[in-house]
């Protein structure tokens, strides 16, 4: 069987003020022809599909558009709900999706055989046995208990998330068993691990309880497909643990990541290849750093990877100058007449100023509360490393009162 991994799509995206519509439409068509080419049986996503948890409309027309279109491949699909992702709105089409042959796990199931699925190949044959396992919310597996440490909260999480790993790989040998036992037991996960490496744009998902899953409480699955980590990479450098990583760029830090995602190719007797595919980058990202002299002859390098009708977007770290008052002029003129633009200018003491080409147009209409936020940010004299704090506690409470809304 061939399983095709991927997450971290964050449609409904808004990058310092750009949508990211264009590149997300590019590259599900160039998943649709993937899927073709390679003789997909199953594409699975491992969570955060969705950038909030009330996607703007052109997102869930992408989501519907690529659901329709993979059905007529012949592949199955399955979605599972990542942090970013809202329970309710990800649940509410799950019956209408299930007869286009897409299958989506939200959240905990109160039945946990609902999380134990079988794939098929594309003759209609079982293939594999799948633990979908979402984005796990404390409350999901938890009960809280009055005089509880922060470090047994931590234990008593990681305690109840390996538990719910266990119990749904021991229903997978059973459902194994009751269909001859010769299938692969496989695995998802939306979370941090120990030793994963991540990205700005990545936020804590267990913000004061639990900071990363040990891998040596995962199930003996022959491959475990992560999302969360938007870097591709293997885990403990374990082939059959893995992060597909996100398919774009979600931060001007992942801007040199090749971003891929994955063939997974298993049979009876477990995992047999792991392909990476690369993806195409839909949008020149280039981040740059030095002294106004260095940064003059970078931009005019950037530019090239630009076109009129898709210039490349720059972040822009001033160095040795970067104690000057008129830092945005000098750079806007560095940019005249070139197929760039500059969202975002930092100073190397750890200031910033909003971008060239948005600051000037932008109202508060145009702007999501996240986009907000991170203007008022990158306004303070802060330390990068507690500014992506902050905005991870930020994005924390918005994602839990939009879940509570929903």
């Amino acid at each position: 069987m061939r399983i095709l991994h991927s997450s971290d799509w964050h449609l409904g995206q808004h990058f310092m003020g750009k949508t990211r519509q264009a590149e997300h439409q590019a590259f599900l068509a160039w998943l649709i022809e993937q899927v073709q080419a390679q003789q997909v049986d199953a594409v699975l996503v491992a969570g955060d599909i969705f950038d909030t948890g009330a996607p703007p409309s052109y997102a869930r027309e992408l989501y519907n558009h690529f659901i329709v279109e993979l059905r007529q491949t012949g592949a199955e699909l399955l979605v599972l709900g990542g942090n970013h992702d809202s329970v309710a709105m990800l649940g509410e089409s799950k019956t209408l999706l299930a007869q286009l042959n897409t299958r989506v796990i939200p959240g905990v199931c109160a039945q946990l055989s609902e999380q134990v699925l079988v794939l098929h190949t594309r003759d209609g044959q079982p293939g594999a046995i799948l633990c979908a396992i979402p984005f796990i919310r404390p409350r999901d597996v938890l009960h809280s208990q009055a005089g509880e440490s922060a470090q047994d909260k931590q234990l008593g999480l990681q305690t109840a998330i390996q538990q719910h790993y266990q119990q749904l790989y021991a229903l997978a040998e059973s459902k194994r068993d009751e269909l001859g036992g010769q299938l692969p037991i496989i695995a998802t996960g939306h979370l941090t691990t120990v030793g994963a490496s991540a990205s700005e744009s990545v936020r804590e998902i267990y913000v004061g309880s639990l900071e990363a899953f040990p891998t040596s409480a995962f199930p003996p699955a022959a491959y475990i497909a992560l999302g969360h980590i938007h870097r591709p990479q293997k885990v403990g450098g374990l082939e059959h643990i893995r992060y597909c990583g996100s398919p774009i760029p979600l931060s001007f830090d992942e801007a040199k990541q090749q971003k891929e995602v994955l063939l997974v190719d298993l049979n009876s007797e477990g995992l047999q290849q792991i392909t990476s595919l690369p993806v195409p980058r839909f949008q020149p990202l280039v981040s740059l750093r030095g002294s106004l002299t260095e940064l003059h002859s970078a931009i005019v390098d950037a530019a090239s990877k630009g076109t009129l009708d898709k210039p490349v977007w720059l972040e822009v770290l001033v160095t040795a100058d970067d104690y000057l008052s008129d830092l945005q002029p000098r750079i806007q003129a560095f940019t005249e007449g070139l197929s760039v633009e500059v969202l975002r200018i930092r100073r190397e003491r750890g200031t910033a100023v909003a971008g060239l080409s948005s600051a000037s147009r932008e109202t508060l209409d145009e702007l999501s509360v996240t986009d907000v936020f991170a203007q008022r940010l990158v306004s303070e004299t802060l330390e990068p490393e507690l500014q992506a704090r902050l905005s991870g506690l930020y994005q924390q409470v918005v994602a839990e009162l939009t879940q509570e809304q929903a």
